[in-house]
């Protein structure tokens, strides 16, 4: 029997799980696992139901499943299954590799379409893996120039989703604006604490006990955007800013890594600056 995935955001109403479950069972299929919430503040309801069944008409689902749903109900029925995503480097290399190595041996459950760099550093790195590297220079360009290029350099490509892997450029809000809860960021701290640059060094003059990193969606405030992953790991006195970092290198690929598994098996869902995540 074939696996259905439905995913469904809709204004918040008596009877939901009712309509949902009784328009399945129409089309003859089976429910295995369902997850719904509701976002009180908001009054909005999310759902993500796996379900088997053969023969059925996919249009007529989303048909009935739309019209017994409140208005402009969001309903998607067995997304893309493999996600394409472009990767947006600088020098640092830590993300990328853990993400190259994933794909590399099919478990990152997408397809990286093409890396894009301000810095040649990462290309023959990139390259190994038979992945297009484009170069694309900040210096002597306004940002609108910079991004501008790196648009038509990543757009051909078609990807759902763009990360950031160390890619410490600020977007603009028009470039986000075009990828809008498609730009994932690996952030090296644990937020909202340490935002903006050098966040080990400030952890360490604050003398922190804790180190972290957060993966979450880009928006036009800096590191503010909806939160996907977060993680700590314990520090001590001993630990100077190069240890920090070090250590926090291996919290970014895992917080990372945990997120865009999260984002591709479709389990993420956004509401407000906020994210829901049927795990």
């Amino acid at each position: 029997m074939n696996k259905t995935l439905v995913l469904i955001e809709c204004k918040d109403e008596v009877g939901l799980v009712a309509i949902i479950s009784q328009v399945l069972a129409r089309h003859q299929l089976n429910i295995v696992a369902m997850r719904e919430f509701v976002d009180e503040a908001a009054n909005r309801f999310f759902a993500r139901i796996e379900c088997y069944g053969e023969n059925f008409n996919e249009d007529s689902l989303q048909h009935e499943l739309t019209s017994g749903l409140p208005a402009l109900a969001k309903v998607t029925i067995n997304p893309k299954s493999e996600k394409r995503i472009a990767v947006l480097v600088t020098k640092e290399y830590h993300c990328l590799a853990d993400i190259l190595v994933r794909h590399f041996f099919n478990t990152l459950g997408a397809k990286v379409c093409c890396i894009a760099g301000n810095y040649e550093a990462l290309r023959s790195f990139t390259e190994r893996f038979d992945i297009p590297f484009h170069y694309v220079s900040h210096e002597n360009k306004s940002k609108q120039e910079f991004e501008s290029e790196l648009i038509n350099s990543i757009e051909p490509y078609t990807p759902d989703y763009i990360v950031l892997a160390k890619f410490m450029r600020i977007l603009s809000p028009e470039f986000v604006a075009r990828f809008p809860n498609r730009i994932i960021n690996i952030h090296h701290s644990f937020l909202p604490a340490f935002i903006g640059a050098s966040p080990y060094r400030q952890a360490f003059e604050r003398g922190v006990k804790l180190i972290g990193a957060t993966a979450h969606f880009v928006t036009n405030d800096l590191d503010e955007g909806p939160i996907i992953v977060q993680q700590t790991n314990p520090v001590n006195h001993t630990f100077g800013v190069s240890e920090m970092v070090i250590a926090g290198k291996e919290i970014e690929k895992s917080v990372l890594s945990k997120a865009l598994q999260l984002v591709f098996q479709d389990r993420v869902f956004v509401t407000g600056n906020k994210t829901i995540i049927f795990e």
